[in-house]
Formats: structure tokens, C-alpha cells, sequence
């Protein structure tokens, strides 16, 4: 337990250290290598990183129609049930992100417009590296289908297996995608990046991953023109506010329930009530007993902290420091506090408000900006699958009233063929 008021700035800056970007150095320089051999050898490069970090042998890079049909076959009624339902959800919030085009005569003669349009090729990044995720399939998925994207490429990994998890296949049926590759990690972002022989390239990159995922997107995104990303979206992070009248198992389920996901998670409780941390370590060492995956979230949980505040408020001061990906509120009147939020990617409010809610089906987007990026990124939205571009119609009688404003700031910066183009119509007819 750190008490944030005895510590130096300088131990603070140490406690809210993300792990992976102390690796930063050596992750971008084996990040690059991988890509540079997908550049370079396409789907042979492919099948030779599956080899070597997944070992997959003779492996089929594309999924066939066939499995994708056949998937559902394969699933629990119930699975089945809560993958459809999710779905609905999903869409239900986002349908209502729709954008509208805008159009404005600013004056009498002067028509300008903002019209939206689909990106038309988009690539979904989906980990799969220790668990299979059909919700990430789906948090992509329907955007990239509700924006009417012409191409969308799907990307995630096997282990030790050709065969894809039926979930992430049914998930990719709904959504559409009929486009999937049986890849992941840097080698995956830097086929969708530069296209191979059996994957398209495509225009913008979307997906959460590990630090060499992240990094491998950030990298392509300079090196290919025209190639955007959402978002340097991580390994997953949570930050919980708790005051003394929260349960100590809740925080604890909230807490696993992130540091399970990898090893280079991070978990981080903040209280103004050191029995309420006391007893959550406790809930957390029971719960760990119980876990499939308690070895990845033990390692997590060496990336984790448990910062005692004086106040609730300086709680909410700390994690606008800090920018989680997810936060959660475990308070007494929560709507209270709720204008003291700042920096965070997506806030669960109330004892019965789990983050696991938005990792699955309560609607809104799990694919969130980590590394303290939820200072300048926003949550994945429908948006974010569509560019948006300006149309203007003007009229001569339009261009003549305007031309007050246009000439005097071209004569200002000294652009008289921006003056010229103006004036030369003012005194000629279109022939």
C-alpha cells in the first residue's frame, strides 16, 4: 500500500509506470524487424512467425467459407444465445452514432456542406494470443459493418492449432467479414499494413493488443502512406475508486477480471480508506484460487498499486494523472462525483457496474485507449470508420459578397494567385 501524500514526485511517477513502456527501446526494435520480413517476404514471412512464436505448421493463412458457415454448429445453445445477444446490443448503441451530413449556406450564395464516408478497406486486429475474444470480433465488427466498409480483413492467431475458436467465427459471421486471417502480432498489423499475397492492404488499422501489437501499428501508421490506426490500444489496464463502504470482493473480482487478461496488465485500486485495501488484497489472494488463469494474473498483479488518498476527490486527482483505460466507481452517490472525472477511456459507475458489463454485451465499445492515452483518445466509435470531407457551391453573386473577405487576406499573406483566381472571375462570364 503507498500513501500518495508521503510520497516524492518522483516515486508517484514510479507507482503509475506503465511495465510495458519501460520495455519501450527493445519492443520498437524486434517490432521493426518482423515487419520489415513481412514487407518483404509476404505470406512466406507470415508462416515462418507462426512457426516461431506460435508454433502452427502448415498452416492455412486464410479461413474458408465453409468454416465460417459451419461455425455455429460448433457452439453451445447458450453461446450461441449470448454471442447473438451481445450483438443485438452492440449495434443498438451504435446504430444510434450515426452520422448525419451537414449542409449550411453561410451567406446568401454560399453553400458549404460536411459529408461523411466509409473507409473503404478496414483491417480488425483481435488477440487471441491466450484466450480466443469473439467479443473483440464483435466490438470492431459491427462498426466496420454499419459503416458499409467495402473490405474488412480480420486478423487474429492460432496456437498450436489451425483451427480458429468457432466463436470469433460465428461473431465474424454476423458482422459480415468473410475476410480472415489466421495471423496475430506484429507480423499480422504489417500484412494488413503492406498487403501480401493472400491478405488485402487496407486503409486503417483497428484492435487492442499486447505492447508489440501496439507498437507495430504505431510504426506502420509512419512508414505506409495514407495508413491510419484508432488508437494505441495496449494491454489492458483498470483503475478502481473505492470508499470504506465498498465490498472488498467486488474491487477484488474487478481487479482480476482485468489482470487475467496478460501478464503486462495493470491493476490499480485508489481509497481513502486503508481497511478497504487491507481487505481487498485479502479478497484478491481467495480469489486468485479460483482462476483458470491465475498464473497470468499473479504476474499481472506484480504491475499493480494500492494508493491510500486523503479525500475521494484527490482519488479522482491521481487517476486524471494516470488516464486508465477502464475506471470504475465503487462510491456512495456516485453521480456526485461524476463531474470530477477526467482522462479515463470508459467508466463503470456504481457497485453493479462491472467492467466485464463492457467487455461483453451491456452496448458500449471495449476497444479503449490505454497508456494514459485516454487524455487525447476516445473510446472506438462508429466515427472512427468513416472520413469526413467538405464540398462548397458558390454562385457568382455568392463570390462577388464574399470577395470582401477572400482579397484583403490573400493581399495580407501576399498570395495574389489566390487573389487572381477570385478577382479574373468577378470581371469574365463562363463562356
Amino acid at each position: 500500500m503507498f500513501n500518495w501524500n508521503e510520497e516524492t514526485n518522483a516515486s508517484r511517477e514510479s507507482i503509475l509506470q506503465r511495465p510495458a513502456i519501460a520495455m519501450g527501446a527493445d519492443i520498437k526494435s524486434a517490432t521493426q524487424i518482423i515487419i520489415d520480413q513481412v514487407k518483404d517476404k509476404g505470406d512466406e514471412a507470415l508462416l515462418q512467425l507462426a512457426k516461431k512464436f506460435d508454433n502452427v505448421y502448415e498452416l492455412e493463412l486464410m479461413v474458408s467459407m465453409n468454416d465460417i458457415d459451419q461455425a455455429q454448429e460448433k457452439l453451445s445453445p447458450e453461446l450461441k444465445s449470448a454471442i447473438e445477444c451481445a450483438y443485438d446490443n452492440i449495434v443498438a448503441f451504435h446504430t444510434m452514432q450515426q452520422p448525419k451530413d451537414i449542409k449550411l449556406e453561410t451567406i446568401p450564395g454560399v453553400l458549404c456542406e460536411l459529408k461523411y464516408q466509409a473507409i473503404e478497406a478496414v483491417g480488425i486486429y483481435v488477440p487471441g494470443g491466450s484466450a480466443p475474444l469473439p467479443s473483440s470480433v464483435l466490438m470492431q465488427g459491427v462498426l466496420a459493418q454499419l459503416s458499409g466498409a467495402k473490405t474488412v480483413v480480420l486478423a487474429t492467431p492460432v496456437k498450436n492449432t489451425e483451427t480458429l475458436n468457432p466463436a470469433i467465427l460465428y461473431a465474424a459471421k454476423l458482422c459480415g467479414i468473410k475476410t480472415i486471417l489466421k495471423s496475430g502480432g506484429a507480423g499480422a498489423i504489417a500484412a494488413l499494413a503492406f498487403g501480401t499475397q493472400s491478405v488485402p492492404a487496407v486503409n486503417k488499422i483497428f484492435g487492442p493488443g499486447n505492447a508489440f501489437v501496439t507498437m507495430a501499428k504505431q510504426l506502420v501508421s509512419s512508414q505506409v502512406p495514407g495508413l491510419a490506426i484508432d488508437m494505441p490500444a495496449g494491454p489492458s489496464e483498470v483503475l478502481i475508486i473505492a470508499d470504506k463502504r465498498a465490498n472488498p470482493d467486488f474491487i477484488a473480482a474487478d481487479l482480476l477480471s482485468q489482470a487475467e487478461h496478460g501478464k503486462d496488465s495493470q491493476v490499480i485500486l485508489i481509497s481513502n480508506a486503508s481497511e478497504i485495501i487491507e481487505k481487498t488484497q485479502l479478497a484478491l489472494a481467495q480469489q486468485l484460487k479460483t482462476l483458470s488463469r491465475a498464473e497470468i494474473a499473479m504476474a499481472a498483479l506484480d504491475n499493480s498499486a494500492y494508493i491510500l488518498v486523503d479525500t475521494i476527490t484527490q482519488a479522482f486527482e491521481v487517476s486524471a494523472i494516470y488516464g486508465p483505460e477502464h475506471l470504475i466507481l465503487q462510491l456512495a452517490n456516485c453521480d456526485d462525483y461524476l463531474p470530477l472525472i477526467k482522462n479515463a477511456g470508459s467508466v463503470f459507475v456504481g457497485d453493479y457496474s462491472p467492467e466485464s458489463a463492457g467487455d461483453y454485451a451491456s452496448g458500449t465499445n471495449h476497444v479503449l485507449p490505454t497508456y494514459g492515452y485516454s487524455k487525447v483518445y476516445s473510446s472506438l466509435n462508429l466515427l472512427d470508420f468513416y472520413r469526413t470531407y467538405t464540398v462548397q457551391t458558390i454562385t457568382k453573386q455568392g463570390l462577388t459578397d464574399l470577395s470582401s473577405a477572400i482579397l484583403p487576406i490573400a493581399a495580407a499573406e501576399g498570395l495574389d494567385a489566390h487573389a487572381h483566381a477570385v478577382s479574373i472571375r468577378l470581371e469574365k462570364e463562363v463562356c
